[in-house]
């Protein structure tokens, strides 16, 4: 089929303080949240000078694709519309328009399927386009990947990296204290990990009644255990972060501070490398709640812990992207890994539907 360019939809981030409270009330807009609440999570972006760092990580991710297209084609123009903040779809739609643009592919940055990473922005896409009216460019979402090899052997890779830094802290323990601690890395690269150290998978959590009804969990579940195998990790674990709903509401569980101190307390593992599977980019929710909170528990608890870094530019993840352009232009093989098969391009009309009871959307990118 024939496309004119390619649109890349992120979540979107304030940039400065004053962007904060604007922000947060785009994502919660029609959303019953209590101001405290809001308020509470704008400390997260004040904790960084009210910048989050996703608008600046979604730039360099544009610059790769661009590239990587530019090199290997197929030579579309990109895009870039946010869900919450500048540049904010409807106003992308309309240069598109202006631009000539009459159809385009949209790489969503969310790897799995559920309301709030599939369904919802594609009902953003459309209200932009009803905001755009007579005109608007045709929008057709890639699909999702996250069983994609590209996607795949890049998370690997930064999982071996947070191993390979986490050997180099057991190791200089181990000349402190002598103690039987953790290998240096083989030379090939592949970590040599014993039983003790554990890989925590670390995924946003969503209300159950959003889990059940899509294939959140299952495809999380397909990750780790692909992962897992490929990098020859026996000791791991799928754990959630970043809940946000009203408090008798059940999300995903369990909690990755609650989980860490279960780890010291039942002895699960002498270290742990933290790797969170559900973001495509080092944003506000993994800097936060990753690498301040979780970071300052393990410190209280003594547990040695690294944290492994989100795909982000790497190079088999951009040429992935491309595949999946290629998928749409020129029925390039749809590639998968795993038992779960590549999924549909188009989704079932009563796919992931919107939860029934009132919930808050991530909050935090």
């Amino acid at each position: 089929m024939n496309y004119d360019a390619v649109l890349v939809v992120s979540f979107g981030g304030p940039e400065k303080h004053e962007d904060v409270i604007p922000f947060l009330e785009n994502v919660l807009r029609g959303r019953n949240v209590p101001r405290e609440r809001m308020l509470a999570v704008a400390e997260h972006y004040y904790h960084f000078d009210g910048k989050s760092p996703i608008n600046q990580q979604t730039r360099d991710l544009i610059a790769a694709i661009k590239d990587e297209l530019a090199q290997h084609g197929p030579k579309l123009p990109v895009y870039w519309g946010n869900r919450n903040w500048h540049p904010m779809l409807a106003d992308t739609l309309r240069q598109m328009k202006n631009d000539g643009i009459k159809r385009a592919l949209a790489f969503v940055t969310s790897v799995y399927s559920s309301y709030s990473g599939c369904r919802q922005y594609r009902e953003d896409i459309a209200r932009a386009q009803a905001a755009v009216g007579e005109g608007a460019p045709q929008i057709d979402k890639l699909r999702v990947f996250f069983n994609h090899p590209g996607f795949l052997e890049a998370t690997e890779e930064r999982i071996k990296d947070g191993l390979d830094a986490l050997a180099s802290v057991k190791e200089q323990e181990k000349q402190e204290s002598k103690s039987p601690l953790l290998a240096k890395p083989a030379r090939n690269g592949a970590p040599n990990t014993p039983a003790d150290v554990q890989v925590v998978y670390v995924a946003h959590s969503i209300p159950l009644s959003m889990a059940d009804t899509s294939d959140y969990v299952k495809q999380l579940e397909e990750v780790r255990r692909l992962a897992s195998k490929a990098i020859g990790v026996s000791n791991d674990a799928l754990v959630y972060q970043s809940r946000s709903g009203a408090p008798g509401q059940p999300w995903l569980e369990p909690d990755i501070l609650d989980y860490l101190r279960e780890v010291k307390q039942k002895n699960l593992a002498s270290a742990v490398v933290i790797a969170p599977i559900s973001f495509i980019s080092d944003h506000m929710e993994v800097l936060y709640d990753l690498d301040i909170e979780a970071r300052h528990l393990c410190e209280e608890l003594q547990l040695p812990m690294a944290r492994a870094k989100t795909v982000g530019v790497h190079p088999k993840f951009i040429a992935m992207i491309r595949e999946l352009i290629l998928e749409r232009t020129d029925g390039a093989e749809r590639r998968a890994s795993g038992i779960l098969g590549p999924r549909q391009d188009v989704c079932a009309e009563d796919c992931c539907p919107a939860p029934q009871r009132p919930m808050r959307p991530q909050a935090a990118r």
